[in-house]
């Protein structure tokens, strides 16, 4: 099952979900590229206003009210989902119109294929030095069975014979498949020391001594964080307005 968790009151850019892009809610290009998903059987959404279920209701959407106390998405979906049969629960951004299909696969593909792991995500190689030193870029290392042994918003590792070199730097791709079981007990347990000072809730995980899985692609990511991010998309899609339908 994915669920698209999608809080209005966004700080950099309010009403977010709702934002227009090509005449639809960018929430509604989230949905329909989720629907392509091969590994999913349902897609739902999870919100807390009014005015995004009124719309996602309109656009066809299944959506569910959550409380407004979440701190995270992955807490919005875990209330979403407590009364719902599905094994595994997948995290799709929903600031991300033009999320890659094969990718939410790909996360599914890896938690089924692994049984040691009770969460999957992927990674990307970093193109540039600007990435490796924004801090809004979250990078992931991981060991030679492709768990992940950290997630920073520092630039690692840290290559001490090139500093300036970014070879063998991942940048973290924030979507995520979740064992049921494992994503309501991992609700339930405290922020942890780590997630707060990084302000990274996956390491939660990693401080309990959870395996996460972590796949390689070559995706890009287009998330929607700032009204320049969204400008950028709209842009992108006006060069090519069968983007939206890939």
């Amino acid at each position: 099952m994915g669920v698209i968790p999608a809080r209005y009151g966004s700080s950099r850019l309010p009403g977010k979900p709702l934002v227009d892009l090509q005449g639809k809610p960018l929430l509604y290009h989230v949905y329909q590229r989720s629907l392509k998903a091969r590994t999913l059987d349902r897609v739902l959404i999870a919100t807390d206003d009014e005015r995004v279920y009124r719309a996602a209701s309109e656009f066809g959407a299944p959506v569910v009210m959550t409380g407004k106390e979440h701190r995270s998405g992955t807490d919005r979906i875990a209330e979403a989902v407590q009364n719902l049969d599905a094994d595994l629960v997948i995290n799709i951004q929903g600031d991300e119109p033009l999320i890659d299909s094969e990718a939410i696969d790909q996360v599914v593909n890896l938690l089924e294929e692994d049984s040691a792991s009770v969460m999957s995500t992927l990674k990307a190689p970093i193109e540039n030095r600007e990435d490796l030193l924004n801090t809004n870029v979250v990078k992931v290392v991981t060991d030679e069975k492709g768990y992940a042994l950290y997630f920073s918003r520092a630039p690692i590792p840290f290559h001490r014979s090139k500093p300036d070199s970014f070879e063998h730097c991942y940048r973290h791709i924030g979507l995520y498949a979740y064992r049921r079981d494992f994503l309501m007990q991992f609700t339930k347990w405290t922020p942890s020391t780590l997630e707060k000072m990084e302000d990274l809730e996956q390491l939660r995980a990693l401080e309990h001594g959870a395996k996460i899985k972590v796949g390689f692609t070559s995706t890009h990511v287009f998330g929607v964080d700032t009204p320049e991010d969204l400008e950028r998309i709209r842009k992108m899609v006006e060069g090519n307005k069968k983007i939206l339908e890939a």
